[in-house]
């Protein structure tokens, strides 16, 4: 049975990118669920392509942690464990709190206005219930943060772990009272931006991550109940 669909070749990005990212958004979204394998030729006969760009865009998933390529057994979409979670937070939270922390020394007036536009825009969405325009405008929000860090290779290591643990994001924010959580710990941190508060800032970062933490840990036992 067919998974995916044919590659749409009408796009300026290379091919392997294309078929990476179509690989990324069906693990993403369960059409390929952990533990699966995959399979070189399969992937590309659905695909309508050749073997050679769906093997360069395997290597690379499996750099981002989407799969796990093992020696004479083939390549499994990777399953996410709870110690997985609690490790890739715990480095997470550090980062998060540097880089909010930087955030309110070195953001620009534009770039404020910017964040709290982004706040407002996610407050519209919460109140249509719009949920992939929620996750939507909170990437952006984030990315933004990170990026008046003006640190680059902090923003780089930050989005590697954020990518690890990508597919659960439209999970843990579904779950009961997250996002109304997740908005005021934004404001939080947006006020202590405002503020140049970085003590404040630090903090309200970590908090929200282990408030994220915990939320995704229980999402993730109740959906692995089912």
């Amino acid at each position: 049975m067919r998974k995916l669909q044919p590659i749409n070749f009408d796009s300026y990005q290379p091919l392997r990118e294309i078929v990476c990212e179509n690989l990324r958004d069906a693990i993403k979204k369960g059409i390929l669920e952990p533990g699966e394998r995959l399979m070189e030729v399969q992937l590309a006969d659905e695909l309508g392509i050749s073997r050679t760009p769906v093997r360069e865009a395997i290597r690379k998933l499996e750099q981002e942690g989407y799969v796990i390529m093992m020696p004479r057994r083939g390549t499994y979409v990777a399953d996410v464990s709870e110690i997985d979670v609690k490790e890739i937070f715990e480095i997470r939270s550090a980062l998060e709190s540097l880089a909010t922390g930087l955030a309110a020394r070195r953001i620009e007036q534009d770039e404020l206005e910017e964040l709290q536009n982004l706040l407002n825009e996610i407050e519209g969405y919460m109140k249509e219930n719009n949920m992939e325009k929620i996750v939507e405008t909170d990437i952006k929000f984030h990315g933004l943060l990170y990026q008046v860090s003006r640190n680059s290779r902090l923003v780089g290591i930050i989005n590697n772990l954020k990518e690890q643990l990508a597919r659960f994001r439209t999970l843990s924010m579904s779950y009961p009272g997250r996002l109304e959580e997740t908005f005021n710990e934004h404001s939080e941190m947006v006020e202590a931006i405002a503020n140049g508060d970085v003590s404040a800032a630090r903090d309200a970062a970590e908090h929200h991550m282990e408030r994220a933490e915990e939320t995704l840990l229980k999402a993730m036992r109740k959906f692995h109940k089912k």
